[in-house]
């Protein structure tokens, strides 16, 4: 796939591996809605800085975990741009609670966001793209879906819900659309804001390369996917060599 002109939806990009990608696609020429629930300022922000670089973009605020939000942001893209070509699914949220005390309230909220909502995404672009034929849907999981990671045991369990829902859905919508998930390891983003420098050493030394993956070399891989119109159902892993050396 030529990304020249095409529409892209990029949820969760205020920040991070999200804004990052943003920032490639629009280097590629694609038309891109920045997306997130909260962090206004921020997504404006990498608008702005999308069109000081002479690319296209708008921002959509909504909550993709609800699926009236999400239709809305879907038909404000199509009212925009009149289609979407590719959706990129990676808005979520991880946080840190001991196995003993997680709550039904934080396996809701942490479920709908970082499950339900790549379903309900998935479903809008679906609706666009099976009528004309063509599109991509790339997922962001984790390697904590892959690995299973204890302090985010209910993020981890969301996110390999979505490696399963990937597989599933290439075979669904094959072979007009093609979908694959991308699974970052310990990519340097706010998350990590608070962790002490001993503690990063600590937690770099668990993968082969020994530093962060960049965001940068996150958005370099969907964009790899987006492009490619033969690899679909599959799940790259992109996280220095952390699974290769557990």
């Amino acid at each position: 796939m030529n990304l020249k002109d095409k529409v892209v939806i990029i949820t969760g990009s205020s920040s991070g591996i999200g804004e990052a990608t943003a920032l490639k696609f629009t280097q590629e020429g694609a038309r891109v809605v920045v997306n997130c629930k909260s962090h206004l300022s921020t997504a404006k922000a990498v608008v702005n800085k999308i069109k000081n670089q002479g690319g296209q973009a708008i921002f959509i605020q909504a909550d993709v975990a609800d699926p009236a939000q999400v239709k809305k942001l879907f038909s404000e893209t199509v009212k925009k741009f009149g289609t979407v070509d590719i959706l990129i699914n990676n808005a979520g949220l991880a946080t840190p609670k001991p196995f003993l005390e997680i709550t039904e309230e934080d396996l809701l909220t942490e479920t709908k966001k970082n499950y339900f909502s790549f379903i309900y995404c998935c479903q809008e672009a679906a609706k666009i793209m099976l009528p004309k034929g063509s599109g991509k849907i790339i997922n962001t999981t984790s390697i904590c879906a892959l690995t299973g990671c204890s302090s985010v045991l209910t993020f981890s369990g969301a996110r390999a819900a979505v490696n399963i829902l990937t597989r599933m859905l290439a075979k669904t919508l094959a072979p007009k659309i093609q979908v694959n998930a991308v699974a970052p390891g310990y990519t340097l983003t706010r998350f990590w804001d608070n962790m002490s420098k001993k503690d990063v050493k600590v937690l770099l030394d668990e993968t082969l390369n020994k530093e962060w993956v960049k965001p940068e070399e996150i958005a370099d891989t969907f964009i790899y996917l987006a492009k490619n119109d033969s690899v679909t159902g599959q799940i790259l892993v992109v996280d220095a060599g952390y699974t290769s050396k557990i």
